[in-house]
């Protein structure tokens, strides 16, 4: 049997793996999924079509779930997606999505998800990324694997953030920030590649070397976007991990809808 507290209400159509437990007053609703070695704290809600992985810990007053906070939202059955070892601290909110995009929420694994953080509906949250107290995530947006979001920031809908970002604390993003960019404001200002971040994951020299000419020439070198994604489309190197860097960083500036943030 599941570690249930006597105190906690969990509906009997929810599907609970025999090694997950539950904390005293929580409660857990009719849709919901949970895979073996999640603890549930006390006072926690998880309601709504939701998934969970394993081997994730959700502490107390955490709200995961919930109906979007969109007007045009008429009931429904909408999905949150969460994935495997997972930490989402106190008084977290994650709602489920809305038909309007993907009609899922999702967030992948081994993410740190701090105090306070707000994530909104039909937002894809990747893997290894450390979200900071009081974050605020508004609907629709996308944040790639090992980013880092400093607390206090806020993030307007429909931006995304590239895999390896850094967003300083006490930030407003506007617009989409490539991928390996660090910097930080209100608005949030550019200014430089996240190199201490990227040496601790095992990238080369090489790759943060010719990430820097990328980005001194999209920021830098006052070209056209076009012209800067040219000419960093025709940067090569020997090492493989640099040149598939270079096209990553290329293909998501030449992608933005939003436009992206310039210092």
């Amino acid at each position: 049997m599941s570690s249930i507290h006597k105190t906690a209400l969990v509906s009997p159509t929810a599907e609970l793996h025999p090694t997950v437990s539950v904390g005293p007053y929580s409660i857990i609703g009719d849709h919901v999924r949970i895979d073996e070695g999640t603890r549930v704290g006390p006072h926690c809600v998880i309601d709504g079509h939701t998934t969970i992985g394993k081997n994730n810990e959700f502490y107390r007053f955490s709200s995961i779930g919930g109906i979007p906070q969109d007007k045009k939202y008429a009931g429904e059955p909408t999905r949150l997606e969460i994935g495997d070892g997972n930490t989402i601290r106190e008084y977290v909110t994650i709602n489920t999505g809305t038909v309007q995009d993907v009609g899922v929420t999702r967030i992948g694994d081994d993410n740190w998800i701090m105090a306070y953080v707000h994530i909104a509906h039909d937002c894809q949250i990747g893997s290894h990324t450390i979200i900071a107290n009081s974050v605020q995530l508004a609907g629709h947006i996308h944040v790639g694997d090992w980013a880092v979001l400093g607390g206090l920031t806020a993030v307007h809908q429909f931006v995304q953030i590239g895999e390896h970002a850094m967003v300083g604390g006490t930030s407003s993003v506007r617009q989409d920030i490539p991928p390996y960019v660090i910097g930080a404001g209100d608005p949030f200002r550019p200014i430089g590649i996240n190199s201490e971040g990227l040496k601790r994951r095992d990238y080369s020299a090489e790759a943060i070397t010719q990430l820097k000419q990328a980005y001194r020439l999209l920021y830098r070198r006052k070209l056209t976007t076009e012209q800067a994604v040219a000419e960093i489309q025709g940067l090569t190197s020997d090492c493989d991990q640099a040149n598939q860097v270079l096209q990553h960083f290329a293909q998501f500036v030449q992608s933005s809808k939003r436009g992206f943030a310039r210092p």
